[in-house]
């Protein structure tokens, strides 16, 4: 496997580009934004250029990863000779089935198509695609170049080999792949996101402040960082998104997403990309958000 194609050039696109460049395969980083596509290689070079200043890899790494990275605006241009194609676009099923379609028509038959989902099934995904048994998971956790998990997912008519492909090249990028079956939410986002739904139950009930929410987890649970603060991290609309996944899935209304979640989509506040979730980032750092909202809770 040579050469690999990534849709998508936002956090997760990027990063899975870095990764695969900087261990030496050809790839493709694919946008239909000319400017994304350049800010997905500015942030690529930066955090190269942090990896040298620890000493992590050479200036010879960073100058071969950067020269591995080709970039397009066009798909089929972008995927018609990829030995395999990882899709990391917004997490939208109507937007990954159209690209499936579209990958079912302008790659190889032979071409191993990988979504980065982080929840839509992978068995309605394929079946989009026409060739089912050559589409398969490929979860990776965020920040990419950084952690190790590739959470693996098995659609229903994936075939054996192409798992076995797969897994073996996360071994390759040194990430630790795991296989799962394709249930709604697979296993991380599973267990993830009703925790994180939980936490902000919590705070909407009046339970306690989200910095004593986050506090609890972080001392008390020994989490790296408190839920709250991860769900500005991960986007308040893709912890949406999921959760609406599996309580569509599942039909279980414990995961049912927490209004205020919802409410706070529909104003826009998505965390750290929008500068403003459970948190306020606009001076660029983590600063406890003061609204009237949460002033008027009722902290027992």
């Amino acid at each position: 496997m040579k050469i690999i194609s990534v849709i998508g050039s936002g956090t997760m696109g990027n990063g899975i580009a870095h990764v695969f460049a900087q261990f030496g395969y050809q790839v493709n980083l694919i946008d239909v934004n000319p400017d994304a596509l350049q800010r997905a290689l500015d942030t690529i070079g930066k955090n190269l250029d942090r990896m040298v200043s620890k000493g992590s890899i050479t200036e010879e790494t960073k100058s071969q990863t950067l020269k591995n990275l080709t970039t397009y605006t066009d798909l089929q241009s972008g995927v018609q000779h990829a030995d395999l194609v990882i899709e990391a676009a917004t997490e939208n099923p109507a937007i990954k089935m159209k690209i499936f379609k579209d990958l079912g028509t302008f790659t190889s038959p032979e071409t191993i198509l990988a979504t980065n989902t982080s929840s839509i099934s992978i068995t309605e995904i394929g079946a989009a695609s026409g060739r089912a048994n050559k589409v398969i998971g490929m979860h990776f956790m965020n920040p990419v170049p950084v952690m190790k998990l590739v959470e693996i997912i098995k659609g229903y008519q994936t075939e054996e080999v192409v798992c076995d492909i797969i897994v073996e090249l996360s071994k390759k990028i040194q990430k630790v792949p795991t296989l799962v079956n394709d249930y709604p939410g697979f296993v991380a986002n599973r267990i993830l996101m009703p925790m994180i739904n939980e936490a902000i139950y919590t705070l909407y009930e009046g339970v306690a402040g989200i910095e004593e929410i986050d506090t609890v987890m972080k001392l008390g649970m020994a989490h790296p960082m408190g839920p709250l603060q991860l769900a500005d991290f991960i986007g308040l609309d893709v912890c949406l998104a999921i959760l609406n996944v599996l309580h569509d899935g599942f039909g279980n209304p414990k995961y049912a997403p927490c209004p205020l979640l919802v409410k706070m989509v529909a104003a826009g506040e998505l965390g750290v990309k929008s500068k403003q979730g459970f948190y306020n980032y606009s001076q660029g750092t983590k600063d406890l958000k003061l609204s009237n909202y949460f002033s008027r809770l009722k902290i027992n």
